[in-house]
């Protein structure tokens, strides 16, 4: 293909309405990174059929313009406007399930939100996850297992969650400890683990920025029900993030992120059992959450 030179006579690669998209995707030829290529290819046929879908006017395009940066603006170490963009379009969800087509034996996934935002404390298996005590105590609990059944002992469980007026620590750094409601747990010999906590809150997602207006004027509520975060980690297998969602919480059925899957619903039953109020450390009757990870183990040499 000939490349015109400074000077040259335009021709075909003048810009159009009709051939915009092959135009810009002529001048990525020298891209080195083929994946990179192939991504900015697609993302503009895609864009400009948008475009030409939408006919923007240019008041319009200002006001995406205008927009985006805003959502940019709002972003601090404590805060990612992107990633709650990407959660309300549903975008973060459908990343999710395309890196995460696993055997039906593994726990679902779901997204990690905005709030993993800083690293979760070493914690001894028991302890208490709720440093202001805001929120009804109840006992975490389950067991982590590889898809065949066997227990995997020493796998690692991240939890983090918001308290019982619906807000994570993050957002409320004069008013919460710091690293509240978080902790990093090394699972028993067993695979099992348990620590104590309290009955997360639904909440609204923050809504004072631009994705909150976009919802707005959407005609969308801001809201997620009731759960507790988890990333679990065992040697050998597929690290795996998702949700626990409280049965019967408000939103399950609108969860402004998209995030709830039927499998991750679990009860907060009421056990009156000494013996097991013994072994986690409280008093009968007692508040539980239980919840089984299974993971899917990486494919062998022989498999990839």
């Amino acid at each position: 293909m000939t490349v015109h030179g400074p000077g040259a006579e335009p021709g075909e690669h003048s810009f159009s309405e009709e051939n915009s998209a092959r135009v810009v995707i002529e001048s990525l030829r020298n891209t080195r990174d083929e994946r990179l290529k192939y991504v900015l290819t697609s993302l503009v046929e895609h864009l400009h059929a948008f475009v030409k879908d939408i006919e923007p006017s240019h008041a319009e395009w200002q006001q995406a313009v205008d927009f985006l940066t805003a959502v940019g603006q709002k972003c601090s170490d404590t805060r990612q406007e992107f990633v709650l963009l990407s959660d309300v379009l549903g975008v973060s969800m459908l990343v999710d399930a395309i890196n995460n087509r696993r055997s039906t034996a593994a726990t679902d996934t779901t997204v990690v939100g905005p709030f993993h935002m800083v690293e979760s404390p070493r914690r001894e298996l028991g302890a208490n996850i709720s440093l202001d005590g805001n929120g009804e105590p109840c006992v975490f609990a389950g067991q982590i297992r590889s898809a065949d059944g066997t227990p995997l002992p020493g796998a690692l469980v991240d939890v983090w969650q918001a308290n019982g007026a619906g807000y994570y620590d993050v957002q409320q750094p004069d008013v919460q400890p710091e690293r509240n409601l978080r902790g990093l747990f090394s699972a028993d010999e067993r695979g099992r683990f348990w620590l104590r906590t309290v009955v997360p809150r639904y909440y609204p997602i923050p809504d004072d920025g631009p994705v909150g207006q976009l919802l707005a004027v959407s005609g969308r509520h801001p809201n997620r029900p009731a759960h507790i975060h988890v990333i679990a980690e065992a040697a050998g297998h597929a690290a795996l993030t998702t949700h626990v969602f409280v049965e019967g919480s408000p939103y399950l059925d609108s969860d402004t992120v998209f995030g709830v899957k039927r499998s991750l619903i679990r009860p907060v039953t009421v056990v009156d059992d000494p013996i097991r109020a013994e072994h986690y450390g409280v008093d009968a009757p007692f508040r539980l959450i239980e919840f089984d990870i299974v993971l899917d183990p990486l494919p062998g040499p022989d498999q990839r």
